[in-house]
């Protein structure tokens, strides 16, 4: 007797394919789900292996389109930045692919949701938290909770061993043992020898960018207009343009959400690009004060992102927050890049709030310099205050 269905995230990779046939082998109908978020994937090979392996349904949902328009781009408008270096690539997509998984969960009216992330790591929140705020009778079988799957694969070997035992192809092999996540805007790596951060990263692990030292010995140069319609293009063609100059590339260790640290190889040419251009033509349009607010914001939203609470209260309020910041946001950026490195050449905008005459050396304009005399001695109270109090306190010494 069934179990009920269980929708699965199915990647096609070795993890998901051993707990689709493992699910099956527990009693459930298993339905798989793929989505397509710009990843390099051969979607019929996918859909094939999973009816193969005893799929009752198989979904290939394209959500590259709302994945730039509704996740992408509010990050870049929040300039959106885990602890000063992670770009959030694979973050950010996990609320958007465990979003359609709850939509057919609840349109093939099945009980049970699952994926193939592991005890120990961030996606395991990503996932559950969005599958419980949007479908709060879902339960969820995670099988690297489950000591039944987890006693019986304790790594990759035992997994490896399986899916040969049971003719799954996979992609992995022991010699290249690390797991990857790719999608329209990065690809991160982490597991087997990368575990160890002394570890340099194997010369043949990177697949997005060029290594800057093997790079052309010329520049590149673009303007980068800022607006959401032409981000989707930008995507699908920045990474080459970039990733072959080595831009993006970043070698970290973070801290989980779960409280532990690890380490992770991203690869991220075309939202490096996007935030330099981003932050140059932000600077460039927008009030001083409310930019002040909104970097603290960005900071937060970075933190929500990460966490898996995109579809909190809170997370809602800070993206209308960023979104009501960004609408002066507007402009062309020109820029170049040399050996992973990037350079803002010009900007212009017709919302700029620079203006020349004012801040010229050799116009005085509409300010008077006299001003600045009593700017000065204002801002100079507090401080000349501080003296009178440490002057003070070292006389009674």
């Amino acid at each position: 007797m069934s179990k009920g269905s269980v929708v699965l995230a199915y990647s096609g990779g070795l993890d998901t394919s051993c707990i689709l046939l493992w699910l099956k082998e527990q009693g459930y109908e298993v339905i798989a789900y793929l989505a397509n978020i710009g990843q390099d994937e051969d979607f019929d090979a996918a859909r094939k292996k999973a009816e193969t392996l005893g799929a009752k349904k198989v979904f290939i949902e394209d959500l590259r389109s709302e994945f730039v328009q509704e996740f992408i781009w509010p990050a870049v408008q929040a300039n959106a930045v885990y602890e000063d270096r992670y770009l959030l690539g694979t973050s950010i997509a996990r609320p958007c692919i465990a979003r359609r998984q709850v939509q057919i969960a609840q349109r093939e009216g099945a009980q049970y949701v699952s994926h193939g992330a592991t005890g120990k790591g961030n996606d395991q929140v990503r996932f559950e938290l969005t599958c419980y705020a949007l479908y709060p009778q879902v339960q969820i079988l995670a099988p690297w909770r489950i000591p039944e799957f987890y006693n019986r694969f304790r790594g990759r070997t035992d997994l490896m061993e399986y899916a040969e035992k049971h003719g799954i192809p996979v992609p992995v092999t022991p010699k290249a043992p690390w797991s990857m996540d790719a999608n329209l805007m990065h690809i991160s790596y982490e597991s087997g020898v990368l575990e160890n951060p002394k570890n340099h990263a194997p010369p043949d692990l990177y697949q997005m960018t060029k290594n800057p030292e093997d790079s052309p010995m010329c520049y590149i140069q673009h303007f980068l207009q800022m607006c959401c319609k032409l981000l989707f293009c930008y995507c699908l063609q920045a990474q080459i343009s970039y990733g072959k100059h080595g831009v993006g590339r970043i070698d970290i260790v973070e801290n989980r959400f779960i409280g532990m640290k690890s380490r992770g190889i991203y690869e991220t040419p075309g939202g490096t690009i996007l935030l330099h251009a981003h932050l140059d033509i932000e600077t460039f349009t927008m009030d001083r004060e409310v930019r002040k607010i909104k970097q603290s914001l960005g900071i937060k939203f970075s933190e929500l992102i990460y966490n898996g609470f995109w579809y909190s209260p809170e997370c809602e309020f800070v993206r209308h927050c960023i979104d009501k910041s960004q609408e002066n946001v507007e402009g062309r950026v020109q820029l170049s890049v040399f050996k992973g490195q990037v350079y803002i050449l010009g900007r212009e905008s017709p919302k700029s709030l620079y203006n020349e005459e004012l801040v010229s050396m050799d116009v005085q304009g509409d300010y008077d310099p006299c001003d600045a005399s009593g700017f000065i001695r204002i801002n100079a109270v507090r401080l000349r205050e501080h003296n009178r109090l440490q002057g003070a306190a070292q006389k009674k010494l």
